[in-house]
């Protein structure tokens, strides 16, 4: 296992901290998911996908006992990672920040997700997703010109932005550690990451002074790529924007003459072209179309509804979909771990298991008294 040794305490909730920690786990890393006693109908998500392969441990962090227990485990190494998501001062609040960990073990890594950073006039204020990327100058050229920015059906912040730029931090510490034996304390913002994502066009503006505006740029709808949508009410993703591709998408749909349109950076060449394109794939049903271009390299695929992408011979091939152990003996199917590898397999305990099901194992031996 990858990351075998090392030993994670995760306070997180919600998305951003326990999908990063779930990467982890599933790359070897020992997890603990820290929660409340009595969970509400355990907290929004799906919890049995984002808490797989952890141990769970459900105590009052407002008990002076807990947190003197909760200390212990961190001394001496035994756990070297804490992952918290808290706005900024509440683990303060309770002891457990980091200047307070950090005198119990110097070496700890403690890593911090919130929607605004530690610091700065936004990091007490509350946020979602979708207020991170509309700050972040996402969707401020995402959208129609006509409608505006429109609802993305997955946290990009959340998920690009919180989970993702946690696991590289952590494991960036990791390797520092590794060669000094320090320490540190990663601040992530779920809206500087998700600023980090205008890395294409960020360009055009900071260096040149082009303003990013909707329908104007070649991802954007300002050329031709984008969805298309066929004579059954499905949709086609055309991407087709190199030379050669777009040469492959002309031959495909019969009309070879729409080259030199597709070949024109020009505007009105483009809407002309994404006008013909349009009318030309109404006239066949998605299947039709998906025939078709499979026989062909053009960038065009089907948009495919989940059900679909969970059968789709791609998914299947690349193993993307795994049976995980639930507590009575049965399976539950759930996204696999995308990192692959000549040397490692990812490992999958079980589903995520009921609150405090870890406590006695844990802390049995710290505590005065079993935390119910």
């Amino acid at each position: 296992m990858l990351l075998k040794g090392l030993k994670i305490l995760d306070f997180s909730t919600l998305l951003p901290g326990p999908f990063a920690t779930m990467m982890l786990a599933d790359l070897g890393a020992e997890v603990v998911h820290v929660t409340k006693p009595v969970e509400e109908g355990r907290q929004w998500g799906p919890d049995e996908y984002l808490q797989r392969s952890k141990k769970s441990l459900a105590v009052d962090l407002k008990s002076p006992e807990v947190v003197a227990s909760i200390k212990e485990l961190l001394k001496e190494q035994e756990y070297d990672i804490v992952v918290e998501q808290f706005r900024p001062g509440v683990m303060a609040r309770l002891g457990l920040d980091y200047e307070s960990l950090k005198a119990i073990n110097p070496g700890l890594i403690y890593c911090s997700i919130t929607g605004y950073g530690q610091t700065g006039s936004y990091s007490e204020r509350g946020g979602h997703d979708i207020n991170y990327v509309a700050l972040a100058g996402l969707q401020g050229y995402s959208g129609t010109k006509e409608n505006g920015p429109a609802n993305i059906g997955f946290q990009v912040a959340d998920l690009a932005g919180g989970s993702m730029h946690a696991v590289i931090g952590i494991l960036s510490a990791v390797i520092y550690r590794g060669t000094t034996g320090l320490g540190q304390h990663l601040d992530i913002s779920m809206t500087d990451c998700a600023l980090t994502l205008n890395a294409l066009f960020a360009h055009d503006y900071l260096a040149e002074g082009k303003p990013l505006a909707r329908e104007e740029l070649i991802l954007n709808g300002g050329s031709f790529y984008g969805y298309y949508e066929t004579l059954d009410g499905r949709y086609l993703s055309v991407g087709s924007l190199e030379p050669k591709f777009r040469q492959q998408l002309c031959g495909a749909i019969g009309s070879p003459d729409l080259l030199r349109l597709a070949l024109s950076n020009k505007p009105d060449d483009m809407a002309m072209l994404k006008e013909q394109l349009q009318s030309t794939f109404k006239q066949k049903t998605l299947e039709e179309w998906h025939s078709i271009f499979s026989e062909v390299d053009a960038c065009v695929e089907p948009v495919l509804t989940f059900e679909e992408t969970v059968e789709h011979p791609l998914f299947k091939d690349r193993e993307m979909f795994v049976e995980i152990a639930k507590p009575d003996g049965t399976t539950q199917k759930q996204i696999a771990c995308p990192i692959k590898s000549n040397l490692f397999q990812a490992s999958y305990g079980t589903v995520g298991v009921k609150a405090g099901a870890h406590n006695e194992e844990i802390l049995g031996h710290l505590l005065k008294k079993k935390i119910k």
